[in-house]
């Protein structure tokens, strides 16, 4: 990779060197471009990375795609630009297969599959009822509008067409609501735990 300092390139701004990059054939002057960013590349290589050697590895492999990536974008702000790149780089590198960690499960622990799906339909059962007992319990505007926002699956718009009620109010409602039955459905399971005991 030429990082070679060129006096007259280090005195120009970011977006002259990325404008001189676009018409030139040479790395020269991309590699004086990215020597100004090393660190902050590496700085975010390893916070994604955790680990130097990984970094040091993708900082050159990001410096490759910047050969070809800063030809085809129009980049105006080429620090957070670059930023952006390195963030991308990393979460590509975290989402390959080879950094999928596989966990060996033994069978002899698990349980029967179709006691866990029962188990799993029971469970659900169970808190459906005890979301429409804590529906009951809402208010009349905060109900209607929790019905409306997740069980019909409206936007607030929609929920301020139906109920009359400002967008503003709406917001409340479902964020007010929401926390209600929140409370309401942990203490039920609360209240459930207890007898179980």
């Amino acid at each position: 990779m030429p990082f070679t300092g060129n006096k007259n390139h280090s005195l120009q701004s970011d977006k002259d060197l990325v404008d001189l990059y676009k018409k030139s054939t040479g790395l020269e002057v991309l590699g004086e471009l990215y020597k100004k960013y090393m660190d902050l590349v590496y700085g975010v290589c390893l916070k994604y990375l955790k680990d130097s050697e990984s970094a040091k590895d993708a900082v050159m492999q990001i410096f490759e795609e910047l050969v070809v990536k800063l030809k085809k974008h129009d980049v105006e702000n080429f620090k957070s630009w670059l930023y952006q790149v390195a963030k991308n780089h990393c979460l590509m590198q975290l989402r390959s297969p080879k950094n999928l960690k596989t966990v060996e499960i033994n069978p002899a622990i698990m349980q029967n599959e179709e006691n866990v799906h029962l188990n799993g339909v029971l469970e659900k059962e169970e808190n459906f009822k005890k979301m429409e007992q804590c529906l009951e319990t809402l208010p009349d505007a905060q109900r209607t509008v929790i019905q409306l926002f997740y069980l019909e699956g409206q936007c607030y718009n929609e929920i301020v067409e139906n109920t009359g009620h400002e967008w503003n109010q709406v917001r409340s409602f479902i964020q007010n609501g929401r926390r209600n039955l929140k409370l309401c459905m942990e203490s039920k399971e609360a209240e459930s735990n207890k007898y179980e005991l």
